[in-house]
């Protein structure tokens, strides 16, 4: 075995910094890292080997039975005495190619080549020795590129040339700084941890893996030139349009352009926008194709950078011609939903959130002139009609002749990329009944008015009756609601447009203190690229962008006593929850820049203008 135990006691991590004592040998590990290289330290034990287990084999993956196939091919080549080089390529989840040079600041002065666990492996695994020359530290540093051995050697020359751990490390502190500063929190210790880390969290990722030199690897598989030397892939579009993105364009406005621009080579390259990319491959995991809301949000909110004609054009494309995976467009507009007789699979869900899509490019094609465009896409949006069911109070499966699935189950968990199957994407029918994100009033109305719907939404958050089945993704449950999952995340904020409000602040404050908590598995589900912590972030500073292209952001209930927001040009913009404590969770009354406000949303502009938002706290539901 070449595993060691460790002592959790002996952990340190904090953002650009990680340490642990491997207890079987005695060996002190600090790793730090730069946007292209990882730095590894070892302390080892005077007078003991220094051996280094090299394995190009091992991995994350999602199954046993795939640890000795996940790698496809390998080539390792000692360069020399101090330096490794090759590439690895893999195929759990996406197909991707990683090249990597590796350099010792000790020689190695044996190598032994282990044999294979299974005839499967394609790759090696050596042990390595070194000379320490009397010392009882190794350095190592590991350059990674998209594109080729010769731009990880590159990227590892410009960006840590020499051997300063601590200075590399301070830079990483210093990289993280720059976006942790953005917000300065006021509140108790673990209001703060919980914070900042759902900070840390949003931004972790999208990585740009473009080179120093600006090469890449994108979906066409061969090496491309950024004409800025930004690329960025790992994006989890599903769930971040949701939150996420909203909050990069508060917090962070000067990536936005890139961001939108990465989004747009990648479709020329593969054909469409981006679904979920990784490493700058298409995963297809999910539906929908929300770089669209992403797109269209950026474009609303008046960021330049970016050819608006290109974008329009890429999403067209990407939303009506049906050249990949789940799309299907033919199908979707000739009955105005997917019949779950002729899609087998999350039926449902495609049409709500393709429908949403469509939404954006409604919007975008009024605000380009494109009247013909935007006619044919508002249709598309209402399409969610077709799906509810007055009977069961549900969006419900319908076939090509119009007819209602019978029987039905709305409590039955449903997801197509597992054993489970059915007609919704990680998640049933009453979660999925509000994933209408682009007309909460519309939705209300068709369901019978304002007391039906509230009846539906309380039913939602109280019953008491259990899911049919069990999905991993499926958790932080209040009734049906579920937090640990995407398509819930809008929905405690529903109630306002209910004339509720009261109901919104006391599930707000049940979510934040229930589901994020400051403990190593405080978190409710998985935190899916910074949405979940973006959600934290909204609503401890008491809103949330329901319709996340809208540029308005529902009013909740802080759970902070004070946010500072710096969004550039010497401008802040703050919140402050007058007499927040544990039994005041609820909002009495709000001001806006000094004068009282009554409205429901404030707006992206409010924010960077630089606006003072205050709200009023108390123990009762204002009446």
């Amino acid at each position: 075995s070449f595993d060691s135990r460790f002592d959790k006691a002996t952990e340190k991590a904090s953002p650009g910094y990680y340490a642990v004592q491997l207890l079987d040998n005695e060996v002190n590990v600090e790793i730090t890292a730069s946007p292209h290289v990882a730095f590894h330290k070892y302390a080892f034990p005077k007078g003991k080997a220094a051996n280094i287990l090299a394995d190009f084999q091992s991995g994350l993956v999602w199954q046993d039975a795939r640890f000795h196939t996940h790698v496809l091919d390998n080539e390792v080549t000692f360069e020399s005495d101090r330096v490794i080089s090759g590439f690895t390529r893999r195929t759990e989840w996406v197909e991707r190619i990683y090249y990597f040079v590796i350099e010792f600041d000790k020689p190695i002065v044996t190598k032994e080549e282990l044999p294979k666990r299974s005839p499967l492996e394609k790759s090696s695994r050596y042990v390595l020795t070194f000379d320490m020359h009397n010392a009882d530290t190794l350095n190592m540093k590991i350059g990674m590129s998209s594109a080729s051995v010769e731009g990880a050697k590159a990227n590892l020359a410009a960006e840590v040339p020499g051997w300063d751990f601590e200075s590399v490390l301070q830079d990483a502190k210093k990289g993280w700084n720059s976006y942790l500063a953005k917000v300065k929190i006021e509140g108790s210790e673990d209001d703060k941890v919980n914070f900042y880390t759902s900070m840390y969290h949003l931004y972790i990722q999208p990585n740009n893996i473009a080179d120093v030199d600006g090469k890449y690897t994108g979906p066409s598989r061969k090496v491309s030139q950024s004409p800025n030397g930004k690329y960025y892939s790992t994006w989890s579009q599903w769930d971040t349009f949701r939150a996420a993105f909203p909050m990069y364009t508060i917090l962070t406005p000067e990536l936005i352009p890139d961001f939108v621009n990465s989004m747009l080579d990648y479709s020329e390259q593969q054909g469409h926008l981006p679904i979920w990319s990784l490493w700058g491959q298409e995963t297809y995991t999910m539906i929908g194709n929300h770089s669209v809301p992403m797109i269209v949000d950026a474009y609303l909110k008046g960021f330049t950078g970016f050819d608006a004609e290109r974008a329009y054009n890429e999403i067209k494309k990407s939303i009506t011609e049906s050249k990949h995976y789940k799309s299907d467009w033919d199908i979707y507009d000739k009955f105005g939903y997917y019949p779950y007789d002729l899609i087998k699979v999350e039926s449902v869900s495609r049409t709500l959130e393709c429908g949403f899509d469509d939404y954006c490019m409604a919007v975008f094609a009024e605000k380009l002139g494109k009247t013909e465009d935007a006619a044919f896409f508002r249709k598309r949006a209402d399409y969610y009609k077709n799906h509810y069911d007055k009977a069961t109070n549900s969006m419900r499966p319908k076939d090509s002749k119009g007819k209602w699935l019978t029987p039905f189950d709305p409590y039955a968990l449903a997801h197509a990329d597992s054993n489970v199957g059915g007609h919704y994407t990680e998640g049933n029918a009453l979660q999925y009944t509000w994933h209408v994100m682009q007309d909460i009033p519309g939705l209300i109305e068709w369901m019978g008015g304002k007391e039906k719907a509230g009846e539906v939404l309380d039913y939602l958050f109280n019953t008491e009756q259990e899911s049919t089945g069990t999905l991993s993704d499926v958790t932080g449950l209040i009734g049906q609601y579920a937090h640990g999952n995407e398509p819930s995340h809008h929905v405690a904020y529903i109630y306002p447009y209910l004339d509720r409000p009261g109901e919104t602040q006391r599930l707000v404050r049940k979510i934040c203190t229930d589901f994020y908590k400051n403990k190593p598995d405080g978190l409710i589900g998985n935190d899916d690229c910074g949405q979940m912590s973006a959600w934290y972030m909204f609503s401890a500073m008491g809103f949330y962008p329901v319709n996340p292209v809208s540029g308005e952001f529902v009013l909740g209930a802080p759970q902070v006593t004070s946010a500072s927001l710096d969004i550039g040009n010497g401008k802040w913009f703050t919140m402050e929850a007058k007499n927040l404590s544990k039994e005041n969770l609820y909002v009495e009354k709000v001001e806006l820049n000094g004068k009282p406000y009554g409205k429901r949303t404030i707006t992206y502009k409010d924010i960077m203008d630089g606006s003072s938002l205050v709200f009023y706290m108390t123990s009762e539901v204002k009446k």
